[in-house]
């Protein structure tokens, strides 16, 4: 079948009152944005819809980049007709017969947007469904759990019928909702927690500490890999590879072993803090779940906020680690995030770490470090890479 236009449906956007132009314009963007390097379409857009003309291009190659379109509530390719009751009954009857395999049960919905359009809607199911009826005798209609429903939208703009309906992935589209600076390390969580603050909106950087030697190259190729597949989902990424090897070796040589990870910690709290005010990002991110590991308790999530004094996001708090995985699963991170390439923070994991770290405690600690001078050096030798959407073409910047 020969598709003619993508229709688009969006469903929070709806929602959103005097700012509903905005987001519509913001999803006009971000549709433009994933197909104008591949395909010859062109997207318009009316009240509580939107459209990709095809003109001759693959309207399933259109879909797939349009999947990953936060925003988007639903996808249909459809043909559009003139609002003429005759045509309207070949046109579903010719998209019906190009099902394969050819379905038993189907059913009618209309949407009558164009109120001029002479015929009721449930008056429009019927003569329609009927007309399929006859000229296909092995088909029936199942009006709750059909295996084909025929989509008819009969609109000011235009007539459009369609036998799919595919989900898209919600959310709200990226850069209404500002920007985020996401601690990227090479696990399984903070990717995850990356892509679902993208899907509430966000501008997403990423901030890395990378200590070598004694992690890898391979262990921050990784990571780029990584955030490379998140940009399929908002764009290209802009990558902070903080050095973190001195301020590691300092704390492992002057603070007690139970309060490394605590300490580590709010090191990395407070550059990228200093990297997000830089990059006016107004809110860090991380992969953090309540209880999942020892530096991950309220007492010490509360212990390394201490030290900053801008929001922290925690989208995984309330997860468990299934629900985490399937998830990465879904993103195509999981098999990345699993190569054995240790991160700074597993390498130098102590034996027995403190689970309920008292704040005046790891004050006191920090005290044996210069933490003013290790975090300004930290941050003036930060490397950004330019993430884009192809694979492992980065461009480097420093501050």
């Amino acid at each position: 079948m020969n598709y003619d236009v993508i229709l688009i449906r969006y469903g929070e956007l709806a929602l959103k009152g005097k700012n509903r132009d905005q987001f519509e314009d913001a999803l006009a963007r971000s549709v433009k944005s994933v197909l104008r390097s591949f395909f010859k379409v062109k997207v318009r857009r009316n009240y509580g819809r939107m459209y990709v003309e095809l003109h001759g291009e693959d309207a399933y190659a259109v879909m797939d980049r349009l999947k990953r379109v936060f925003g988007i509530s639903s996808i249909s390719p459809t043909i559009q007709v003139e609002p003429d009751m005759d045509t309207i009954k070949e046109k579903a009857l010719e998209l019906i017969r190009q099902l394969t395999p050819e379905p038993r049960t189907f059913r009618v919905v209309t949407r009558r947007a164009d109120k001029r359009f002479p015929i009721p809607s449930m008056e429009v199911n019927r003569i329609v469904g009927t007309h399929i009826l006859r000229a296909l005798p092995a088909i029936k209609v199942d009006v709750h759990e059909p295996e084909t429903v025929v989509n008819l939208e009969i609109r000011a703009e235009g007539t459009y019928i369609s036998c799919e309906t595919i989900p898209g992935p919600g959310g709200l589209p990226v850069g209404v909702s500002g920007k985020v600076l996401l601690l990227l390390s090479g696990g399984i969580d903070s990717p995850v927690a990356g892509w679902m603050m993208m899907k509430r909106g966000v501008t997403l950087e990423a901030i890395h500490f990378h200590s070598y030697p004694f992690t890898s190259e391979r262990a921050l190729q990784k990571v780029r890999d990584l955030a490379q597949k998140l940009t399929k989902w908002g764009g290209t990424i802009r990558l902070h590879v903080v050095p973190f090897t001195e301020i590691q070796t300092a704390i492992r040589e002057k603070c007690p072993e139970d309060y490394l990870i605590t300490i580590m910690r709010r090191f990395m709290m407070r550059i990228s803090e200093r990297v997000a005010e830089n990059t006016k990002a107004k809110a860090l991110a991380t992969g953090e779940s309540l209880g999942q590991v020892a530096s991950q308790t309220l007492e010490s999530m509360d212990t390394i906020n201490k030290v900053i004094s801008i929001p922290i996001l925690r989208p995984l708090i309330g997860m468990d680690k299934v629900d985490i995985t399937d998830l990465a699963r879904k993103i195509d991170t999981y098999e990345l995030s699993i190569l054995p390439y240790e991160d700074c923070c597993t390498v130098f994991t102590p034996k027995n770490p403190v689970t309920r770290p008292k704040p005046y405690l790891a004050a006191r600690f920090e005290e044996a470090l210069d933490v003013e001078a290790l975090v300004e050096d930290a941050v003036a030798r930060t490397v950004i890479e330019e993430i884009t959407t192809k694979p492992k073409e980065t461009t480097t910047d420093l501050f």
